[in-house]
């Protein structure tokens, strides 16, 4: 009896198939940037912000143009791996959206490089526009996750960034083709054989062809937790900060935390396996199975930087000028450039908050 689900077959990657194919997965990244427009312009509008419809328009273009071209590059600097990295070689096919005559898109888009690239945007727009950059990045904050969830389901529907092997009753059996030795494993293996029979698929009778076996849908984990979870969470207390800028470290704080141990059900990105083994060493053909509590992947790393970073920003954005929250301004709130006095008031107090620092 076999105890894993098969992946839905009416489920395919594209909508429209073709020269220029439409894909589920750029209509998921539509959805995602859309939903976070939404409740970004609710925010601004329950709190009366000071933020015209055109600036928020502007912003957002490009913040998103800002998260994807960090996305991008960094997938390209960090998950490559070394050994077949062409884009050092080659830098122009980072964002050149073609393969072998095909459309392809852009083949790998990484999470913490989006993240980057993003608050980058968001501190440049908020140096250009004189805002508070802990107001802009609270509210991006209460924002995103939701959005998120989508991406994670355009994972889901490519059949992609699936988990490692797994005899629990929620593993699911991916399409990968015959031809993928990278993700299908060797039958000759003894834990390979063992979760076969204990999740009732049939071994081959030629020793040398590859099987396939249930893997966790660890993309739907992380649509759950670093998603639903974590902006529920965020849009619940989003009016009860105890701070400017609690919002935007709660958010990185909240997704390293999920995100660290969601990668125990992951599997190691090809050609990386684990970053830091302490502890005992796994072999590259283990991997897909094992992952031993102290054996690191480079999204767990990227995720503890993450938390570090929330509490260094919690620490700064507390001691900041002007550091009480405010949810709702009133109706004749209107943004202006702080004048001479406002800018020397402004110079002494971060001053002053160097000094304690120090």
């Amino acid at each position: 009896m076999l105890l894993a689900v098969d992946f839905p077959s009416f489920i395919k990657p594209e909508i429209i198939p073709g020269v220029l194919p439409i894909r589920w997965y750029g209509l998921m990244y539509i959805v995602a940037f859309s939903i976070a427009f939404l409740l970004y312009r609710r925010q601004v509008r329950e709190r009366r912000f000071p933020l015209s419809e055109d600036d928020l328009s502007t912003m957002f273009f490009w913040c998103i143009l800002a998260l994807i071209l960090g996305a991008r590059i960094f997938s390209t600097l960090v998950y490559e791996p070394p050994a077949t990295n062409e884009y050092l070689r080659k830098p122009w096919l980072i964002f050149w959206p073609f393969r072998d005559g095909k459309f392809t898109g852009f083949q790998g888009m990484s999470y913490h490089g989006g993240v980057i690239g993003g608050i980058v945007g968001i501190v440049v727009w908020s140096k250009v526009k004189k805002l508070d950059l802990r107001e802009i990045a609270d509210m991006y904050a209460a924002s995103i996750p939701l959005g998120y969830t989508f991406g994670r389901i355009g994972n889901f529907i490519n059949a992609e960034l699936y988990g490692r092997v797994t005899t629990s009753p929620l593993g699911m059996i991916f399409p990968i083709p015959k031809y993928d030795t990278a993700n299908r494993l060797n039958p000759q293996l003894e834990w390979v054989r063992e979760v076969a029979e204990k999740t009732g698929i049939s071994l081959p009778s030629n020793p040398a062809e590859l099987i396939n076996l249930p893997r966790h849908p660890s993309q739907l984990y992380e649509a759950f937790f670093e998603g639903i979870v974590l902006w529920a969470l965020i849009w619940v207390l989003r009016k009860k900060s105890p701070f400017k800028g609690f919002a935007s470290g709660l958010y990185l704080l909240g997704y390293g935390f999920c995100r660290f141990f969601i990668e125990y059900f992951r599997e190691p990105d090809a050609g990386l396996g684990y970053r830091i083994q302490l502890g005992k060493i796994v072999r590259p053909e283990d991997i897909a199975y094992l992952h031993p509590p102290l054996s690191f992947s480079t999204g767990q790393i990227l995720c503890i930087l993450m938390m570090l970073t929330a509490g260094i920003w919690w620490a700064i954005a507390a001691r900041l000028p002007n550091s009480r929250f405010v949810y709702e301004y009133s109706q004749t709130a209107v943004h202006h450039p702080p004048d001479k006095t406002e800018k020397k008031a402004g110079k002494n107090a971060r001053r002053k908050l160097r000094r304690k620092l120090r």
